[in-house]
């Protein structure tokens, strides 16, 4: 048997372990925040920690799980906002509408999570998969479903209710998680492409509210068809 001694080193490793990774992360989301992802560096993140980049690849197989696990982070503030939302109406197409603006809401003060969570779709899911660690692919999955379950719950409940038709509502909540971080980079840009006459185009604008009301109109319609 291990010796109460022993156990109690590895637990205080591992307690330490967690809690560098906690710091690590919570310095990639200050960057995220104040920079832009595309600006953050691992040697602005060991920077802002204090450690040499040697131990933050200790941590992490590569930038890819750090931005993996800031996202999820991210998420899990989503999820609160999402659930919060929700838990204010009670009709479902209330909360389905009130779970698209906040989503938009959210994603308009984080641009940072919108760029996280793009730079991540873009990757093919092999290359994810041999990427991340089994660890970071669990939590970033965790906090995923942790969103999607809220819309999949709306769904449901709309369905049982008659105010909805949905056969695949894991389908539909992942098609609107996907469109919406589309529609969130259109909302930070502030430009509408269109056509003033054949042939010659022009520029509009649009704006955040106009993005959230088309989101919601749209996932309305798509639950309803």
């Amino acid at each position: 048997m291990t010796a109460p001694e022993t156990d109690g080193r590895r637990a205080t490793a591992a307690a330490r372990r967690r809690a560098r990774e906690a710091e690590i992360i919570a310095a990639t989301r200050e960057l995220f925040d104040e920079r832009g992802v595309r600006d953050a560096q691992i040697e602005d993140i060991a920077r802002a920690v204090g450690i040499n980049r040697a131990i933050v690849y200790r941590h992490f197989t590569g930038k890819e799980e750090i931005f993996a696990l800031t996202l999820v982070v991210y998420l899990d503030e989503l999820r609160d906002e999402l659930g919060r939302a929700t838990g204010s109406v009670s009709a479902p197409r209330e909360q389905l509408s009130a779970a698209v603006g906040a989503f938009v809401e959210y994603g308009v003060a984080h641009p940072a999570f919108v760029d996280c969570a793009q730079a991540l779709m873009r990757r093919r899911g092999p290359e994810l998969l041999d990427e991340l660690s089994e660890s970071a692919l669990f939590r970033l999955g965790r906090a995923i479903t942790g969103c999607l379950s809220i819309l999949i719950g709306v769904f449901e409940e709309g369905e049982r209710v008659g105010e909805f038709q949905v056969p695949e509502p894991t389908l539909l909540a992942n098609t609107l998680y996907a469109t919406g971080l589309g529609a969130l980079q259109l909302a930070r840009v502030g430009i509408l492409v269109t056509e003033s006459a054949p042939g010659v185009p022009t520029i509009g604008s649009v704006s955040p509210g106009q993005v959230k009301d088309y989101l919601v109109t749209a996932a309305l319609a798509l639950a309803s068809a």
